[in-house]
């Protein structure tokens, strides 16, 4: 059986930082990788 497209996005794991880990909060137009205080940090 094919899941809904519905369903596969509400079962999709929270995103996470690629630095820390700490779980990001998704935005719609967002294509960030690293949670606001990795981004902040000075590379």
């Amino acid at each position: 059986m094919i899941m809904s497209s519905t369903e596969f996005f509400r079962n999709l794991p929270p995103k996470e930082c690629a630095k820390c880990g700490d779980n990001i909060e998704e935005m719609a137009d967002c294509y960030n990788h690293e949670c606001e205080d990795c981004e902040a940090e000075i590379h």
